[in-house]
Formats: C-alpha cells, sequence, structure tokens
C-alpha cells in the first residue's frame, strides 16, 4: 500500500477549521503566513484560487495562486504543508497538481513564486522542483519561475 492520493479541494464551511489548525514547523513561521490570514486575503483580491492540499482524505496543506488571465500571469501565492505532514512528497505534488490547473488558463507558459531567502527557507524545495531564480527582488523576496511545459503527469 503506498502514499495516499494528493488532491486539491475547495475549502467549505464543512472545512475551514481544520484547514486553519494546519501550522508549519517552528521556524518556518516567518516564511509562509497563517492559513487563516491566507484565507481572509484571499476573499478580498479577486485573483485568488486556493485550495486544501488533501492526502487521501486527511487536509495536509494549502495553496493559493494569484491567478491574473488578463496579463497572464499565474503566481504560487501560499504553500503551506502542515509540520506532521512534511517530506512526505505532498508539497512536491500540491505543486505539480497546481502546475496542471495553471496549464489550463489562458496564456500560461510559466508558474512564479517567491521567497524570502534564510535558513530553514524554502529555497531548496522549489530548486528541486525547477523553479530558477529571475534576479528580481519584490519587497525582499527573490522570484522564481518555473516553465510550464506539456502536462506533469
Amino acid at each position: 500500500m503506498g502514499e495516499p492520493e494528493v488532491s486539491l479541494r475547495e475549502i467549505t464551511a464543512d472545512t475551514v477549521r481544520e484547514i486553519c489548525r494546519l501550522r508549519v514547523a517552528p521556524g518556518q513561521e516567518g516564511f509562509v503566513a497563517p492559513v487563516a490570514e491566507s484565507i481572509a486575503e484571499a476573499h478580498f483580491s479577486p485573483l485568488a484560487w486556493f485550495r486544501a492540499v488533501y492526502a487521501g482524505d486527511t487536509p495536509v496543506g494549502f495553496v493559493m495562486l494569484e491567478d491574473d488571465p488578463a496579463s497572464r500571469q499565474y503566481f504560487l501565492w501560499r504553500l503551506l504543508i502542515d509540520a506532521g505532514h512534511q517530506g512526505k512528497g505532498y508539497g512536491r505534488a500540491a505543486v505539480e497538481l497546481l502546475c496542471d490547473h495553471v496549464r489550463t488558463r489562458p496564456g500560461a507558459t510559466e508558474l512564479l513564486t517567491s521567497w524570502v531567502p534564510g535558513e530553514a527557507g524554502p529555497a531548496g524545495f522549489y530548486g528541486k522542483l525547477g523553479f530558477e531564480l529571475t534576479g528580481e527582488v519584490d519587497e525582499d523576496e527573490v522570484v522564481a519561475r518555473l516553465p510550464l511545459s506539456g502536462p506533469s503527469r
């Protein structure tokens, strides 16, 4: 029996409290906003697309995309995998599923993201996924891009 299948699911009134309880590992708090803050921001941004990350029927994380088809830009705004579920491939699977979604969007050729550089930060994770630094810095965060070719699966 392998790892449970990872999926991205809409957050509902029945699941929002459970999703908001997800937390990163100690020392990672400075790299990603809490889920509740992200959901609140999403409700005030017409470009936000967000989902809970599930492994089987267990919520393990949260992902949020800035989805801007008018400018044909797609930006991984937030990614959080709960401390108890890190290191199991769920983050990679969530980004792959997000890429599959972005490929369906108008003019999508790349997925952008950014992070605050620092020890215990996500640079290694994103590098292993194929993100390359663009040389841009946006509000103290380095910007990286992942070219989107055909389907990831």
